[in-house]
């Protein structure tokens, strides 16, 4: 590639990816902030929080399609030049998201006791993440929400407004749970409460600005049975390849559980600097959806191909500078979360094999996004079974026969961080080399 046109991508991919990045950041630095807060009430309301994330994660996760669909379908129609009709699609998506939430917010609050409880974890664990999850289910709606509405003005090339959102959505969570947390004596409780508000209050937000932009361009804000099931059908593949995700963390989640409550709680803190460095990774799969989207929308294949190098350099790279800083920091790490010594014993090894798994990390999210942005769904669906079925013989044989401590948890986050990432490397690897995904057209 010339080197103008590197530089010219960059400025494109950069432009996108750095909003982005404070945006996703936010996210996880939601469960940092709930893993510092909580962590410090002791190891059971640790352990707690971490079943009940995993649960609320799971549900949440399986609707990202509202943000993952929603975005390329978006480029696409923008690349095509029609710009009210994708903005009328993008709100298809909230109306979706909508519904979605109300049903899947209600059947969470009646069943929290149940699906807490099937990780076998002990009682004063599970009762605690069941209050948790109840009343974190009332703000379930407003993730939906957010999702959708966030896809919308990533497809729109605008990741500056998610940005904003994110950020005074982040300094509201971090107030609310101690407020709730400490100043009202409401413990783990108050956790769930605090961010619901902020979660909400980034909704309000969010409907402000798109009804802004759809009065600007004419673009109808009722929903369309047409638009609503066209964003769920082309969501199917989506669902399912996120599905494999979620089992596969709830595989992990479950065998630590075997393992026991310190395991478990050591875990969470695991998971929650994996999340923040995979949020952190993912700013370059959310610019490519876009780009890639865009592109294929406006037919410009020798973009497309552009793109998907220079976010690969970018990728790989971004993950060795993110893995260093976090491996020097492994050992000390802990210490931000927790003074429970138990943990901040076998902290320290999962924290490192994590870290070092970073730049496989940033290869496999960027190629995740160009997929994903392509429309490519169905072969993202297909294997990411694939890849759950090499992860759970592992997962299995640590839950069966690992011991606990140091060891058990370090067998159980390498099998995390390298067989299933590198199934997940390898599939998607051979399908960027073929030129199948590139299907051109609005």
């Amino acid at each position: 590639m010339p080197l103008l046109t590197a530089r010219a991508v960059d400025r494109e991919i950069l432009a996108l990816a750095i909003p982005a990045l404070g945006a996703l950041i936010a996210e996880p630095v939601f469960l940092l902030v709930d893993s510092a807060l909580v962590g410090h009430l002791g190891q059971i309301p640790l352990a707690a929080l971490g079943l009940a994330s995993a649960v609320l994660q799971t549900v949440v996760g399986l609707m990202v399609f509202l943000a993952y669909g929603t975005t390329p379908a978006v480029a696409r129609r923008l690349g095509a030049g029609d710009r009210p009709g994708a903005i009328s699609l993008g709100v298809d998506g909230t109306w979706l998201a909508t519904a979605l939430g109300l049903i899947l917010g209600a059947a969470g609050f009646l069943t929290a006791p149940f699906l807490v409880g099937a990780f076998g974890a002990a009682a004063d664990v599970t009762e605690q993440a069941s209050a948790y999850l109840r009343v974190a289910m009332i703000g379930l709606p407003a993730m939906l929400i957010v999702y959708a509405a966030t896809g919308l003005l990533r497809g729109l090339q605008d990741t500056r407004t998610p940005l904003a959102v994110a950020v005074a959505g982040f300094i509201a969570n971090a107030g609310l749970n101690a407020l709730f947390i400490y100043g009202l004596g409401l413990g783990i409780v108050g956790s769930a409460v605090g961010t619901d508000v902020a979660q909400w209050g980034m909704v309000a937000a969010y409907v402000v600005v798109i009804w802004r932009r759809a009065r600007i361009e004419q673009a109808s804000l009722r929903p369309h049975a047409r638009g609503v099931l066209g964003v769920a059908g082309a969501g199917w593949w989506l669902l399912i390849r996120t599905a494999s995700l979620r089992a596969a963390l709830l595989l992990a989640t479950w065998a630590a559980t075997r393992l026991g409550s310190v395991e478990l709680a050591g875990w969470q803190l695991v998971m929650t600097v994996f999340n923040t460095l995979a949020f952190a990774l993912d700013a370059l799969a959310i610019a490519v959806q876009a780009l890639i989207g865009h592109g294929l929308g406006a037919a410009d294949v020798p973009r497309v191909r552009a793109v998907l190098r220079r976010c690969l350099e970018w990728g790989i790279g971004s993950g060795v500078v993110l893995g260093a800083f976090v491996l020097v920091l492994s050992p000390w790490l802990g210490h931000a979360f927790t003074r429970d010594a138990n943990v901040l014993a076998i902290l320290p090894v999962g924290v490192a094999l994590i870290a070092v798994a970073a730049p496989l990390d940033g290869y496999v999210f960027v190629l995740d996004g160009v997929l994903i942005g392509a429309g490519d769904a169905r072969y993202l669906a297909l294997t990411g079974l694939l890849n759950l079925a090499c992860f759970v013989p592992c997962a299995l044989l640590v839950a069966r026969f690992a011991p606990a401590g140091v060891l058990g948890f370090a067998l159980l986050s390498a099998s995390f961080a390298f067989i299933y990432l590198g199934a997940r490397a390898l599939t998607l690897g051979l399908r960027a080399r073929s030129p199948r995904w590139l299907v051109t057209g609005a």
